[in-house]
């Protein structure tokens, strides 16, 4: 069975990343990371201020889960509102799930003032982001075709032409090809190939999971 259904995307930090920006001279420092729980997000947190022990705030914010059923921030000390939340609007306005942000500030003598600390720290989240690898997940389906040998390549033209990786091959009396496409194009990769080998395939479809691709290389969440 091809599935039909929307996809369903969104993006996690892959490799942690680091940026800082300075405002009047004071330093705002952020690090970025992929987290599963809270309990780890807490512990980046008390990370970066056992690093910078001698700084005056650690403000953070971390999503977990896909749909961001957790959602926490922390403005440490500084005027309500104008650190955690910012930080947390910049992971959820870049789509971010399971993720942590923690910008700590070394004060520099001059007060910002409630709109000048909200951009500083939403620009220091981003130059975090920015330098962080990133990997975009999508709900796809594993779509398994057996077939002969006289087909292979006509199969692997009609996905890659949709731009759909081949995860796996394996060649023996037949050959099974395996491709995983976005649930919403699977449908009609099953229909291309099935109308172009003139019905001499078999699919077998795997139910829709979650992956992404990086380096060329498919990663299954």
């Amino acid at each position: 069975m091809c599935w039909q259904l929307e996809d369903a995307q969104y993006r996690e930090i892959y490799d942690s990343g680091k940026g800082e920006i300075v405002e009047k001279k004071s330093r705002f420092i952020s690090e970025t990371s992929k987290i599963e729980n809270e309990g780890e997000a807490m512990a980046f947190v008390e990370k970066a201020r056992k690093k910078y022990w001698d700084a005056g705030h650690h403000c953070y914010a971390f999503t977990v889960g896909r749909n961001n059923e957790i959602c926490r921030c922390s403005d440490d000390k500084e005027p309500s509102g104008t650190a955690g939340k910012p930080i947390l609007k910049v992971l959820l306005r870049e789509e971010i799930h399971n993720g942590v942000i923690v910008v700590t500030r070394y004060f520099g003598g001059t007060l910002l003032g409630t709109g000048g600390l909200t951009r500083a720290y939403s620009g220091a989240a981003r130059e975090g982001l920015r330098n962080s690898r990133l990997i975009e997940i999508n709900l796809c389906q594993s779509i398994k075709v057996t077939t002969d040998y006289s087909l292979v390549g006509k199969i692997q033209y009609i996905a890659g032409s949709a731009g759909i990786p081949l995860t796996g091959a394996v060649y023996a009396d037949n050959v099974e090809l395996e491709f995983l496409p976005k649930v919403s194009g699977a449908k009609n990769l099953c229909e291309k190939i099935t109308e172009a080998a003139s019905g001499r395939v078999r699919i077998d479809a795997g139910k829709p999971a979650y992956a992404g691709i990086i380096d060329n290389e498919v990663i299954r969440f």
